[in-house]
């Protein structure tokens, strides 16, 4: 995802600093302290600007979530409205941060929000399959992976995030029946991660050429972009894939 670099993107992550996960060697040990509940645990890769964790936290609250952002200045914004969403206050009009109660964090502070304020979600900053490498063996109920980069040129394959080596690192981390989610609206792409899963650990449990007209659709969270290639006649697919080991 491309956008121009925001403007005081560091000091605006810094304001939200508990949302965000600084330590991911030990996040997994810490987890019961990182978050406010011991439940089990989600993983989005590429989280964008956080409209899919926003939904799907909320949507099914008896997990917890790590959102995963390759791109600090996405990442700021993924954090922001899942603030915004948690009605945690929202961005000053000169700076900062305004909490719901009127009180202004300006840029250089931190705000210390307690943690059953702010929920079932955090975020981290960094190239996932390197902060995957952190996870113990079957920790993770479930991985999702939303609208990807599809890496079309040639000789980009084995950057896919549905490339059979994720595959395999994912069936790694997932427990014993655990699910992988994938959507995307690039078909050649969606075909290609068909084929990879054929060749995994992962078994086929559903897939879709076509998810706005299936019955899927019921408890699916449409993202920002999502919605605009929706509107543009792209047809979203999507598949369901359960770890078989």
């Amino acid at each position: 995802m491309r956008m121009k670099k925001k403007k005081n993107g560091k000091e605006r992550l810094n304001l939200l600093s508990n949302l965000i996960v600084s330590d991911i060697e030990n996040f997994y040990k810490n987890k019961d302290e990182i978050y406010n509940e011991n439940k089990p645990l989600r993983i989005e890769i590429g989280c964008g600007k956080g409209d899919f964790v926003c939904g799907k936290s909320t949507q099914e609250p008896e997990f917890n979530y790590l959102a995963i952002e390759k791109i600090a200045d996405v990442c700021t914004l993924a954090v922001e409205n899942y603030a915004v969403s948690r009605g945690l206050g929202a961005l000053a009009p000169n700076g900062g941060w305004k909490t719901a109660d009127g009180k202004i964090y300006p840029l250089g502070e931190s705000v210390r929000f307690g943690k059953e304020q702010i929920g079932n979600v955090r975020f981290a900053i960094g190239d996932a399959k390197e902060m995957l490498c952190y996870f113990p063996e079957n920790s993770v109920d479930a991985i999702y992976v939303n609208f990807c980069d599809p890496w079309s040129k040639k000789g980009h394959t084995k950057r896919r995030l549905t490339y059979i080596e994720f595959l395999k690192l994912y069936s790694k981390l997932l427990k014993p029946d655990g699910k992988f989610y994938f959507k995307t609206d690039n078909r050649p792409l969606f075909d290609f991660s068909l084929e990879e899963i054929e060749k995994s650990p992962l078994e086929l449990e559903y897939h879709t050429f076509d998810l706005h007209n299936s019955e899927m659709d019921k408890t699916n969270i449409r993202t920002e972009y999502e919605r605009n290639f929706s509107e543009k006649g792209f047809s979203i697919n999507m598949l369901i894939a359960k770890n078989n080991k």
